[in-house]
């Protein structure tokens, strides 16, 4: 693929300089992607943008784990796949919820199954659920609220799955323990 820089907070555009810095305060690293993101600020700004309005949905951790890692399943993004399965695994998401979402499986507990289910279903049908799939999902106790909450958690994964497939990403030395590839 391309090859994109990983760039620190001294080689990075002036406009993301700032973010970087905040990024590496926070976790105490920078993670590749959002190094090379950093090449165009508009797009660093706009991943962390939507990354904080994510968090901030009624979903639980869990649920936005199910939302990230089905859609990172299912544009075959081995970087995020690692990020997020790491990141589950700090958040204390149970092992077989994490092993189903690697293995794009189904999940036992069957509320946290069918917003896999969907999310794979909008991520499919590019937004075009049937009616019949809208009202099963609303059916196991999810709120039209979560619908749009999943679309938004679609929207970060395009971004950043499209990005590491296009720049081909480094996994990071803390994700490799959790390479995955289909």
């Amino acid at each position: 693929m391309s090859d994109f820089k990983i760039h620190t907070v001294e080689t990075a555009p002036d406009e993301s300089k700032d973010i970087l810095q905040k990024i590496n305060d926070k976790w105490g690293f920078i993670p590749n992607f959002m190094a090379v993101i950093a090449e165009s600020p508009a797009m660093l700004e706009s991943y962390m943008a939507i990354n904080d309005i994510f968090d901030k949905t009624s979903l639980t951790e869990t649920e936005r784990q199910i939302i990230l890692m089905t859609n990172a399943n299912k544009h075959e993004c081995p970087y995020c796949m690692a990020a997020h399965t790491t990141v589950s695994q700090m958040a204390k998401i149970p092992y077989d919820v994490i092993e189903s979402l690697r293995d794009n499986k189904p999940i036992k507990d069957k509320k946290l199954e069918a917003l896999r289910k969907f999310t794979s279903i909008i991520n499919e049908t590019r937004g075009w659920p049937s009616k019949n799939e809208v009202n099963d999902f609303l059916a196991a106790g999810y709120s039209k609220e979560v619908i749009l909450d999943i679309i938004v958690g679609t929207a970060m994964k395009v971004m950043s799955n499209y990005t590491n497939h296009i720049t081909d990403t480094k996994i990071d030395e803390v994700f490799e323990t959790n390479a995955w590839g289909k």
